[in-house]
């Protein structure tokens, strides 16, 4: 009976691991590792995959109505919607 329960178990533990797994990127979250890199640690370009959403949703909105200071992010920024950035944010927030 246990050897049934562990098969089981190991059976769904298999089957369940791609619902397991990160969600694909909206679009436009993916071109931010070129600048933003995951690896970072020490740059003057801040890592964000694990920042807060709401940081990153509010510093995209900073970047869009030129509320922050910006080199190209103030470009970048006003090519998404907030609908777009607040995914964009949730999925790198999600990231680790």
């Amino acid at each position: 009976m246990n050897a049934l329960l562990i098969a089981i178990a190991a059976a769904a533990m298999v089957w369940c691991q791609p619902l397991l797994a990160a969600a694909d990127p909206p679009p436009g979250a993916a071109s931010c590792s070129g600048c933003h890199s995951p690896a970072a640690t020490n740059s003057a370009i801040p890592r964000l995959y694990g920042r807060d959403a709401a940081d990153i949703e509010k510093a995209m909105a900073g970047f869009r109505d030129g509320s922050l200071p910006a080199t190209v992010m103030n470009r970048i920024a006003k090519g998404f919607t907030d609908e777009e950035s607040r995914a964009i944010a949730a999925w790198l927030a999600a990231q680790k």
